[in-house]
């Protein structure tokens, strides 16, 4: 069953052209990983530094299996410093009764 994770992202103003270089690399990896069917990026319309990135994952295993890889070797060292705040990450099962 497919799993949606949507993950927020609050970017201090000052750098938000070096957190499109980085989300760009990140996102190019993301969208090649193992079960990764798509990635889709959403910048808010009143706030700029306020950005969604919707997953969608083949499923909870290729999702888990994602999350490991970011925990762990593929931590993203140079997105900390960006952040305005702490990110954020809901993810759900993609119900086709709906």
């Amino acid at each position: 069953m497919e799993v949606v994770a949507v993950l927020e992202l609050s970017f201090k103003p000052e750098s938000l052209d070096t957190a499109r270089e980085v989300m760009r690399r990140v996102l190019e990896e993301t969208r090649a990983f193992p079960g990764c069917l798509r990635v889709t990026s959403v910048v808010d319309s009143e706030d700029p530094t306020l950005w969604r990135f919707v997953e969608t994952w083949q499923s909870a295993e290729h999702d888990a299996e994602y999350r490991r890889y970011r925990a762990g070797e593929g931590a993203i060292a140079d997105l900390g410093p960006l952040l305005s705040g702490a990110p954020s990450l809901a993810r759900g099962t993609v119900d086709p009764r709906l």
